[in-house]
């Protein structure tokens, strides 16, 4: 996360990936970008990574 870019670099980006994704037909759910995230998540697969910042 140390190399992510900055918020007004990143969420036009975050917008545009998700455009061209709602015009591909997919269903694209959105939040507020840059928000804190409290999430409930139940995994299905063979490797979990979890990672944590300061």
């Amino acid at each position: 996360m140390v190399a992510a870019a900055p918020g007004e670099v990143a969420e036009p980006l975050v917008e545009a990936v998700v455009e061209d994704l709602r015009g591909r037909g997919l269903e694209v759910a959105t939040g507020r970008f840059g928000a804190d995230m409290k999430i409930d998540m139940e995994a299905d697969g063979p490797v979990t990574i979890l990672i944590e910042a300061e």
